[in-house]
């Protein structure tokens, strides 16, 4: 198996009941996919099954060649697999720097350093600003996060989980609870990520789904409906009906 992550075969029952089945794809290095689906279709189990919250009943998840599927979720993020967009994690009181600081030195192992400043590492402060820089949130960096608006938090948290150097980015519903006004900041900073970055949107907002992913995955019932571009799955008869007109957009 090549680069990227290499879903194979993936099932996930509880007692009686299965909830994944057979989930086979691949997330190839630089991919920008989306997964969508009515609610109840198991998007929420499938972001589980690859952080590792839920372990399989079977199949095979190998990222990069390596099979990762017997980690647990802290060995998955150092693996490379990371998730944001789902709770929020950050430190009110402390600036945008100082949260992308905290990450970082936690990383490098820098964390112990009893008699060191906590800024006084210039290749992570180079990091940071490469961070920052990268978002375009540069104006927000010595501002304190809990007086920044909705949209903006949710950028610092994404930032955050780059922090961790991931292989695989997994966008949990990245335009949640983020005003009309400001969802076009989510969409700008998920095309501004790295391109060798392979990204999952799992998302209900189908115009960010049509601006940034050039896949899409649809899920029915735990079970892979079909894989597409996205003027495939917008020409499909079956999702249109069962999905996209039926008002779950």
């Amino acid at each position: 198996m090549g680069d990227g992550l290499v879903i194979a075969g993936l099932c996930k029952n509880f007692g009686g009941i299965q909830v994944a089945q057979d989930l086979t794809l691949t997330l190839s290095q630089g991919s920008r996919t989306a997964l969508i689906g009515p609610n109840g279709a198991g998007k929420t189990t499938f972001a589980s099954l690859l952080t590792g919250i839920l372990k399989p009943t079977s199949g095979k998840i190998v990222l990069n060649g390596h099979d990762i599927g017997s980690l647990n979720e802290a060995a998955r993020v150092k693996a490379g697999v990371a998730k944001t967009f789902q709770i929020t994690n950050l430190f009110r009181d402390l600036t945008v720097r100082e949260n992308l600081r905290l990450p970082i030195l936690e990383r490098e192992g820098r964390t112990h350093h009893t008699f060191r400043r906590a800024d006084g590492w210039p290749d992570i402060e180079a990091e940071i600003f490469r961070l920052l820089q990268d978002l375009d949130i540069q104006s927000l960096a010595d501002r304190p996060v809990g007086g920044l608006a909705y949209g903006q938090q949710r950028l610092v948290e994404l930032a955050l989980t780059l922090a961790v150097k991931p292989k695989v980015l997994i966008l949990d519903e990245p335009a949640a609870g983020v005003p009309s006004t400001e969802s076009h900041l989510i969409v700008e900073a998920i095309k501004r990520l790295p391109p060798d970055l392979s990204v999952l949107i799992i998302e209900h907002d189908m115009q960010l789904v049509f601006e940034v992913a050039d896949r899409i995955i649809v899920l029915v019932n735990g079970a892979i409906l079909m894989e597409g571009t996205p003027a495939e799955v917008v020409a499909n008869t079956q999702v249109r009906e069962l999905y996209l007109g039926a008002g779950h957009v």
